[in-house]
């Protein structure tokens, strides 16, 4: 299914709003529940992909089955870019059509794993939190990179880690998915802790470096831009 994104109402439209709205919603980030266990419920990526031509973005959501990592549903969302591209501040470019393509989906999500960071960022609000604060769901953040933060490297094997550092604050961990891969960098978003939150990663990331959840909702968002006519 996909849907039009619809900016809500009061969404900030410059850098001084937004960075005022992050200091007022990190306070409510929830990070004294453990979250689902892993392997149980339903699983759901999120991720988007932008034609900058046009300016426009597409959300893709892809809910797995948490225990088999089968498809059980998914939805897209499609709109105009409503924010420019600020570093620290990607969360308000994103979350609109990410938001938009949750509320497609025809099943509760469960877990949320964005492409991107939570708590492992400059203002320790990063999208997954984001994302959590605002919809009440538990999320974490698995990115790529390691943004700006330090880290040793993790050991070779399969489900070896290492403190994901802002000085002596740990701020997320370096997670080896596959051996001898280089690491994905995972954080908590909101009502999930860290130690669960690379538990998932590992259960959702059994033949790849990256998660089954980015994989299929990178696929899908990238799919639904070549198509879309918006």
């Amino acid at each position: 299914m996909t849907t039009t994104v619809r900016i809500p109402a009061g969404w900030p439209a410059t850098e001084e709003r937004a960075r005022a709205a992050q200091d007022e919603l990190r306070g409510r980030v929830v990070l004294d529940e453990p979250g689902p266990p892993p392997g149980t419920g339903r699983v759901t990526g999120v991720d988007v992909a932008y034609d900058d031509e046009r300016d426009v973005v597409v959300a893709a959501a892809v809910v797995l089955d948490a225990a088999t990592l089968d498809v059980v549903a998914e939805s897209t969302a499609v709109g105009q870019v409503s924010f420019p591209y600020v570093p620290g501040l990607l969360a308000f470019r994103e979350l609109p059509a990410v938001m938009a393509a949750l509320e497609a989906l025809p099943c509760a999500p469960g877990l949320v794993v964005c492409d991107g960071y939570g708590l492992a960022h400059p203002r320790r609000f990063g999208l997954a939190s984001h994302l959590g604060v605002l919809t009440g769901f538990p999320t974490i953040g698995v990115a790529k990179n390691p943004f700006t933060f330090a880290h040793e490297e993790p050991g070779a094997p399969r489900g070896s880690s290492s403190p994901l550092l802002a000085g002596e604050e740990e701020v997320g961990r370096a997670l080896r998915t596959q051996a001898g891969i280089k690491p994905v960098f995972v954080s908590v978003g909101h009502r999930v802790t860290l130690e669960n939150a690379c538990a998932h990663t590992l259960h959702l990331a059994p033949r790849f470096r990256l998660p089954e959840t980015t994989r299929h909702a990178d696929a899908l968002c990238r799919r639904a831009l070549k198509t879309t006519t918006a």
